[in-house]
């Protein structure tokens, strides 16, 4: 059961990948774009860290308020990049401070995931 939970986790650092890496390849490019593939990256790293958030075959208590913070914090990531999309279609680019936002937030959740015990 352990082996299982250790492979969701790769799947969920994985889609952290995918969303910071798509995002870090627009910054660098200076692209202020949203692609398909950071939403992608939300969608694998959100349905993991669900799974991840289930009480399955640990004997540790689940520290529920870091993984509520880190759902909000999800959710306000998924809110922008439907606004920076949806603007993007009507625009041709996201406005910059919507853009760097993705980003930070991106990099604050795996910062809670990381840092908060």
């Amino acid at each position: 059961m352990e082996t299982l939970r250790h492979v969701v986790l790769l799947v969920h650092l994985v889609g952290f990948a995918l969303l910071f890496g798509a995002w870090a390849v627009e910054a660098v490019n200076r692209r202020y774009k949203v692609t398909r593939l950071m939403s992608y990256g939300l969608l694998i790293a959100g349905v993991a860290g669900l799974a991840l958030a289930a009480p399955w075959g640990i004997s540790y208590d689940m520290n529920y308020v870091k993984i509520g913070v880190k759902l909000v914090v999800l959710l306000a990531i998924g809110a922008l990049l439907g606004i920076g999309s949806a603007r993007q279609r009507r625009n041709g680019s996201v406005p910059p401070a919507l853009f760097w936002s993705i980003g930070v937030l991106t990099l604050v959740n795996a910062g809670i995931a990381v840092l908060w015990r």
